[in-house]
């Protein structure tokens, strides 16, 4: 792992750890709400369990545990881990390299055991007043997806999340109006969109949370079924895809928020008239948490949250916002309007340069999930087979029923020839993760993986 990318901190004070009245819900399921106040007393009798250390890698893929185990370790002023994957040798890499001061797992198969949602309900609360953070504490330290490269680690504070959530509100709270909001989502909390809209929004916003974490169509409807307020669904491009391809029918929704990967328009438009609600597209990334949004179905142009500030830069954008003590470089070209307002060109490594011509990964899989009879999809550009050579264009599809060179030909009639996949590999699912990114290394090894076809396009795209 990568050395933490840590903010300069700011002037030390007090914000509370979970805001609003002790007597509002801040989890739901089923069998009803518990309050923030039976919450936090469960929080702190955790918290007095817990060892000394400084991390704590939370691993927890339940809401409330993960809810609970956030903050009864930072009563412990523990600094929380957000692992990139739950897989073995990504949180041993985590753990080892936060190893100073301690560290240890909280939750999931192999943490320490976390209560659930019944030990909480129904429990007297003490009176006592809600706990407090210092503002220039580190409160998380995330980590990119690793859809690019390796994953690098980034720090946030207390403060940094405290804005950060009015700004998402300005972003969204119009969907819901007066009323407390009903968050059911299908993002983990670890991954920084999950924690703002799914942790961080109903701790600091005042919304309420589902405790679980829906993911199949069936699981997700029945969790909205459960919400008794204005019902917002936060979730991916590729978990609505698999919603409106299951036909289950989802009961009446304030609004849907998407982030990720980019919406295409024409699913974002499917989705606002098949369930009737706003479909609310929002742009962030780990280094920068959410910046912007736009409504996908009618809008191309993101609108900036309040205060933001993009400054276009030869190798990508600086980001300047209120929620960062720092103007945050990303590799995404944007061309900004004079509004303010900007459009998403593609990140600085998807830009191709082949022959003295020019094409985007980002285009190339736009054009290959549009190829009739493709579920999914993804173009990538693989390492050069020798010293100044250019990497071959490779794909992998989920097609039934199509044959790679089918692919190849549909894409013929809108890419130009030095551009066409020379290696095409079909499987029944891409190895998305649990936010439905796609890895690099996860994707390199699927296409060198058994069964790859390489098929000749007939392009001048020498290795």
């Amino acid at each position: 792992m990568s050395a933490v990318i840590q903010p300069a901190l700011p002037a030390v004070e007090d914000l509370p750890l979970a805001a609003g009245d002790p007597a509002r819900v801040l989890v739901f399921d089923a069998r009803g709400g518990v309050t923030l106040g039976q919450f936090l007393a469960q929080a702190r009798d955790l918290a007095g369990r817990l060892p000394e250390a400084r991390h704590v890698a939370h691993l927890a893929e339940d809401r409330y545990r993960f809810l609970l185990g956030f903050c009864a370790a930072a009563l412990r002023g523990q600094v929380a881990l957000l692992p990139p994957s739950g897989a073995p040798r990504i949180l041993s890499e985590v753990l080892r390299a936060h190893a100073e001061g301690g560290a240890y797992r909280l939750g999931g198969e192999d943490g320490i055991p976390v209560p659930g949602l019944e030990a909480a309900r129904g429990a007297p609360v003490a009176a006592a007043a809600t706990p407090r953070v210092r503002s220039g504490d580190l409160a998380a330290i995330g980590y990119t997806s690793g859809s690019t490269g390796r994953p690098q680690a980034h720090a946030k504070t207390w403060a940094g999340f405290a804005t950060g959530t009015a700004q998402n509100l300005a972003a969204l709270a119009d969907l819901w109006g007066g009323r407390q909001p009903q968050v059911v989502a299908t993002v983990p909390p670890q991954h920084m969109y999950g924690m703002e809209m799914s942790v961080l929004l109903p701790l600091l916003g005042g919304a309420a949370v589902h405790a679980g974490r829906p993911l199949l169509p069936a699981d997700v409807a029945e969790a909205l079924e459960q919400a008794c307020g204005p019902r917002i669904l936060v979730t991916t491009p590729v978990h609505l895809r698999a919603l409106l391809r299951s036909g289950v029918a989802l009961p009446a929704l304030a609004g849907i928020v998407s982030a990720t990967a980019p919406l295409p328009q024409e699913l974002a438009a499917e989705a606002e008239d098949r369930y009737g609600a706003e479909v609310r597209e929002v742009f962030g990334s780990t280094e920068t948490c959410v910046f912007a949004r736009r409504r996908t179905a009618r809008d191309p142009l993101w609108t900036p949250l309040p205060g933001v500030r993009l400054a276009p830069q030869p190798d990508g954008t600086l980001v300047h916002a209120p929620h960062l003590p720092a103007p945050v470089v990303l590799a995404d070209i944007f061309e900004v309007m004079p509004d303010g307002r900007f459009r998403l060109c593609g990140r600085q490594a998807d830009l191709l340069e082949i022959a003295g011509k020019r094409a985007s990964l980002g285009d190339l899989t736009r054009r290959l999930l549009a190829v009739p009879g493709v579920e999914d999809g993804v173009v990538v550009q693989l390492e050069p087979e020798r010293e100044g050579g250019v990497g071959r264009i490779a794909a992998l599809a989920v097609a039934p029923g199509l044959a790679p060179a089918d692919i190849v030909a549909a894409l013929r009639a809108t890419v130009d020839p030095v551009f066409l996949p020379r290696k095409v590999r079909l499987l029944p699912a891409l190895p998305r993760n649990a936010t439905g990114k796609l890895c690099r290394e996860s994707v390199l090894e699927a296409l060198a993986g058994p069964g790859a076809r390489v098929v000749g396009s007939g392009s001048g795209n020498a290795a």
